[in-house]
């Protein structure tokens, strides 16, 4: 095999499909990403929403290797800067990471191969991007593009917002001309806005893909015994990569150790363990296979891994958007994959006293609380959950998805028509000015001091909903925000209004059915949807390939899916290409994978004749 990559040699600079089929392999473009790359390729801005495992890095990567010059990629953490970088050389890109975690003589390779003009593309976090030294560096390279990836953090609005992207602002002004590209796979509305104003973006075309994801299969569950409620889930994925999220460090180290002591190879990881014991351990979930990671949120963001077969949450998620992207790391292959959210009261009590006791001025509070409880509303809606979570985006599904759990074992439900009726009168009569406490004290008759301030007492709606309890009031409030009947409004202290969707249950034209709290069964917990398989006349080879991508990836010290995807391996498998022409019409086969892996694979296949 030979020591150095095979670099493309193309003597101008090559055309978009040309890139597309030589370096990455690939036979045409997906979606939308072949209109991105020729808006960026022409040196205009975008932002760009994609989901996980849509292309987005194909959006930034290929136009930086049609322009002049280096791209500029801001990337927030090291691991997947690091993971980014391998995953390029082995297309024969010259990629490189200037992070904290180089030696000083790496650090100082990276900065002369910039000054130089050798790199392609440079991974750059967003703190050390800013730094006038390296600024002044820039200054005097020829910068093909900047690509701010995990835009979302930039937002205030978002879940994991990141004051040092607001500095990223610095760019427009300092580097006129050169595009821009601001990508994520998760924002709403408010959040989509926030990125444009906040990185100086007033211009930037935005491409809005779907929010979909069809592979993934969404199941979320009454917490009952969640250890138990956990090993029942994962007996049905053995020999398969997971992530299990919890919500403090204390429960990742209960949940790894039970799960360790139960058979599972599992390990921890989060903020209190040693930098090189996590490190270890996210090295060891990347590149190895049939390993559960127990983790905090602090694990996961923009993590290339494709063969994630499941995300757990034994805990309940901050936000609609925080799920959505956590659980949006299973399936980046395409593969079918799935996802189980256990969530009771307690969580809920937790995650409104976090909300409540943090630091957060009260306009971001307010903000946190309608996200909360938008989430709250998927988690108690009887109708399809895909259906709900694209609600909350912007976006419209026109029938159930049949890949969810409301879908394949419906709920049990009730008739909550009138309920809701008085819900919506209750808004109404109150002036659309106040919040779900208050509202639930108006239908239960509670003569509190701020009922009697605002003459509540009054209304023809005070006491006639002691039918259901505060529990169950909640919930008909937030299903009704999942229907899109009410709204919550967040410049208004958190108020709920009313919308146009309300009118026709107002008049009693609508009949609405709710989802009932019912005990979770285990059916109900474990239904694995079937991934795709290998055919049976092609195992033995997938197997033998798979043993030699081990080989080479422990020799390279690299993930094994940073040389060949395990769909490559089976589109190989099930091809049995006999000569190096046959294989190049494999996709994910590259000239440099041809030239490096080609004589390797095509041995393989002719050894398992």
């Amino acid at each position: 095999m030979p020591s150095e990559l095979a670099i493309p040699y193309f003597p101008t600079k090559p055309g978009s499909e040309t890139v597309l089929h030589n370096v990455f392999g690939l036979p045409g473009f997906r979606g939308q990403q072949a209109e991105i790359i020729e808006h960026v390729i022409s040196g205009n801005d975008a932002i760009v929403l994609m989901p996980t495992g849509g292309g987005k890095s194909l959006c930034y990567q290929l136009p930086a290797l049609c322009r002049d010059g280096v791209g500029i990629v801001v990337s927030p953490l090291i691991a997947l800067m690091r993971n980014q970088v391998a995953a390029l050389r082995q297309l024969g890109i010259n990629a490189a990471a200037l992070n904290s975690s180089l030696e000083p003589a790496e650090r100082t390779k990276v900065r002369a191969d910039l000054r130089a003009g050798r790199l392609d593309l440079l991974y750059v976090a967003p703190e050390r991007l800013m730094m006038p030294d390296f600024l002044d560096m820039l200054d005097g390279a020829n910068i093909a593009l900047f690509a701010i990836d995990e835009a979302h953090c930039v937002s205030q609005w978002g879940h994991d917002f990141r004051p040092e992207y607001l500095q990223l602002a610095g760019l427009a002004e300092r580097f006129p001309g050169v595009p821009r590209i601001a990508l994520t796979a998760t924002a709403d509305m408010q959040s989509r806005e926030d990125i444009r104003r906040r990185l100086r973006l007033p211009d930037a075309r935005l491409f809005l893909a779907s929010f979909d994801r069809p592979n993934i299969r969404y199941a979320i569950v009454p917490k009952a015994a969640p250890q138990r409620q956990l090993q029942t889930f994962l007996k049905a994925h053995p020999g398969e990569s997971g992530i299990v999220y919890c919500l403090s460090r204390a429960t990742v180290d209960e949940t790894a150790a039970a799960l360790v002591a139960a058979g599972f190879n599992a390990l921890p990881y989060h903020a209190g363990l040693g930098a090189g014991i996590r490190s270890r351990n996210q090295d060891a979930f990347l590149a190895e296979e049939a390993i559960i990671l127990v983790a905090t949120v602090a694990f996961g963001m923009g993590i290339d891994k494709p063969d994630i077969r499941f995300v757990v949450h034994v805990d309940l998620p901050g936000s609609l958007e925080a799920f959505y992207q956590e659980t949006g790391r299973a399936g980046r292959d395409g593969a079918p994959a799935e996802t189980l959210l256990l969530y009771g009261m307690q969580d809920i009590v937790f995650r409104r006293n976090m909300i409540d006791s943090g630091a957060s001025p009260p306009e971001i509070k307010r903000v946190e609380r309608g996200k909360l409880d938008s989430l709250l509303g998927v988690c108690e809606t009887a109708a399809c959950r895909r259906q709900a979570i694209l609600a909350h985006f912007g976006e419209t599904m026109a029938a159930p998805c049949g890949n969810c759990d409301t879908c394949n074992a419906p709920s049990a439900t009730w008739d909550a028509t009138t309920a809701a009726r008085k819900a919506l009168s209750a808004i109404l009569r109150s002036g659309a000015r106040f919040g779900i406490g208050h509202l639930t004290d108006i239908l239960l008759g509670v003569a509190t001091e701020k009922i009697a301030r605002f003459g509540h007492d009054k209304l023809p709606t005070f006491g006639v909903g002691t039918e259901l309890d505060r529990r169950e009031w909640g919930s008909v409030f937030r299903q009704l925000i999942v229907l899109g009947a009410i709204e919550v409004d967040h410049d208004a202290f958190g108020a709920l209004k009313i919308t146009g969707r309300a009118q026709t249950i107002l008049r009693g034209t609508e009949t609405l059915s709710f989802r009932r709290d019912q005990a979770p069964t285990a059916a109900a917990i474990r239904q694995k949807k079937e991934r795709a398989a290998v055919p049976p006349s092609a195992s033995a080879l997938f197997d033998a390939l798979r043993a030699e991508r081990a080989r080479m990836a422990k020799e390279q010290n690299v993930p094994a899916y940073v040389i060949f995807h395990d769909a490559t391996l089976i589109a190989i498998a099930t091809a049995r290409p006999a000569s190096l022409a046959k294989l190049a019409e494999i996709p994910g086969m590259g000239t440099t994978k041809l030239d490096r892996y080609g004589a390797i694979v095509l041995a393989t296949v002719a050894a398992s004749q």
